[in-house]
């Protein structure tokens, strides 16, 4: 087993080591982006430390975003110069250093239709070339993230071909990270937290959790057990009331559709839309992985209990039909939608419009000892995850070096290759965008029956993905398969043709 695979028996083994006893420094609750981040953090310093999630990796917040590395911008116009400058250089990071291999630049289009008027143009320009002075702020090179600039129709149209003709003058094009997929970020996190000695625990449930110690449940066995620990950290994101009483959060549902590509005739840029009468907020036709277009985002207040799987509401459905429509030469219908997501935003409780809700973090510490991070965006997870840390190593006196992740790779990136196999067949390119560095060790490490085929007519996913996704990366059921280090259950009609695949590979 190598010192990054996660699965059945090395969590059984890191289960009963924990079982055992002996005191951790830090015990993170929350398998989300944040939670992850803090678990490499800490193994990375040299302390010990278990993470532990009810569910999957990225079960909750973290694969329902719009799979985008934001730079910042929106918030340099709302005059929050902090956090847009923080997540410029932590877009940068991640680009650059951290995940290059899971983190690209995606090209975002904003067509300059008669609807538009001047002062709305002038707005996204400006807003385009401080989006150029973040960049260069961060030290991300041009090369990395190309500079703004206007194009043509012609262009246009080449980079979005379903946008309106009519009327067209040309577009103003920017560029953004995006993920591959963030479910997968979070698994590379993980994965990179357990090569550095972490224990990465699925299915395990925490509760009565105070500043030194928390229970465990076994989600699989029903088993119980204590763990002592330095330190208890809270990073379970909307649910974080519910390890800690105290906590007040104002959840905001962002909601998705999915598309065939087709349906966008397979666009090659993120179809940008001005939301009608609202200034800076857009929604986003993405061309994303397996051929799709998602479609978003909704900012809509979420209130009372907090479900395992969020839905969208016909409201906003009907919302970003509406609003896409309005740059569209055929209008869109639900007809064809192919799927759907809704996810929450785990907002500090305050007053106003969700959107308008500082996506600012916060660290606090309950009355019993448990520190908490509250709040914040995904592309701050590694910016979060050191503040948390440095705020419980502060409280519990702990031994710990220094914050080493603005420089450590993750796994599958060019400079983390210490386990890559070479393979006598060239992986597809779509195996590489999912794992870069590591995609060799996908096809090599195989046993299953023709690895190399696709789960399914259509769906670029190999065989030998399924199988790794169970022997490597803690997968431990055919959902956490197909939903999270694939997307292929997205699309019902996709789930039901893959899963097979999925079942006959699943270890036994």
């Amino acid at each position: 087993m190598t010192a990054t695979a996660l699965n059945a028996a090395r969590r059984t083994a890191d289960l009963t080591a924990l079982a055992d006893g002996g005191t951790l420094d830090v015990v993170v609750i929350g398998g989300g982006v944040t939670g992850a981040g803090i678990a490499l953090d800490a193994a990375s310093r040299g302390l010990s430390v278990a993470l532990v999630e009810k569910h999957d990796l990225a079960f909750g917040t973290s694969r329902w975003s719009s799979k985008l590395v934001h730079g910042g911008l929106r918030y340099l116009a709302t005059g929050n110069v902090g956090i847009a400058r923080r997540s410029a250089i932590e877009r940068g990071i991640l680009m650059s250093r951290n995940a290059p291999h899971l983190v690209s630049a995606m090209p975002q289009l904003v067509p300059l239709l008669p609807e538009m008027s001047p002062a709305a143009r002038a707005l996204v320009r400006v807003g385009f070339v401080a989006g150029d002075g973040l960049r260069k702020l961060a030290g991300t090179s041009a090369s990395v993230l190309p500079r703004s600039r206007r194009v043509d129709a012609r262009r246009a149209v080449e980079l979005a071909p379903t946008v309106r003709r009519d009327g067209l003058d040309g577009a103003f094009l920017a560029y953004d990270g995006q993920l591959i997929d963030d479910a997968r970020l979070v698994t590379a996190i993980a994965r990179t937290a357990a090569q550095h000695g972490a224990r990465i625990l699925t299915r395990v449930a925490a509760d009565e959790a105070t500043g030194t110690s928390v229970r465990l449940t076994d989600q699989l066995t029903g088993e119980s057990f204590e763990v002592t620990a330095h330190a208890v950290v809270n990073a379970a994101g909307v649910w974080a009331g519910e390890v800690d009483a105290s906590i007040r959060l104002r959840p905001s549902r962002g909601t998705h559709l999915v598309f065939d590509a087709a349906a966008f005739g397979n666009p090659t840029a993120a179809l940008t839309i001005p939301i009608p009468g609202e200034l800076n907020r857009f929604v986003f036709a993405m061309p994303e992985q397996l051929g799709r277009v998602y479609l978003g985002l909704t900012d809509e207040d979420a209130p009372g209990p907090i479900p395992d799987v969020p839905e969208p509401t016909p409201e906003e459905i009907a919302f970003l039909l509406d609003t896409v429509n309005t740059a569209l030469a055929t209008p869109l219908t639900t007809a064809d939608v192919v799927g759907s997501y809704a996810g929450l935003r785990p907002l500090i409780e305050s007053e106003g419009h969700t959107a308008d809700v500082s996506r600012e973090h916060a660290v606090t510490e309950s009355p019993n000892g448990v520190v908490s991070v509250i709040g914040g965006k995904l592309t701050e997870y590694r910016y979060m995850a050191e503040d948390v840390l440095d705020r419980a190593i502060a409280l519990r006196g702990l031994t710990a070096g220094p914050c080493r992740t603005r420089n450590l790779p993750l796994v599958g990136a060019p400079a983390n290759s210490v386990s890559t196999t070479r393979s006598d067949v060239e992986p597809p390119s779509s195996l590489l965008a999912r794992f870069g560095a590591e995609a060799p060790n996908v096809i090599a490490r195989a046993t299953c029956d023709r690895p190399t085929e696709p789960v399914a007519d259509g769906i670029d996913v190999t065989r030998a993905e399924f199988e790794y996704a169970y022997t490597h990366e803690g997968a431990l059921t055919v959902d956490d398969v197909l939903d999270r280090r694939t997307r292929i259950g997205l699309v019902d009609a996709d789930r039901i043709r893959a899963a097979q695949a999925a079942e006959e590979v699943f270890p036994r």
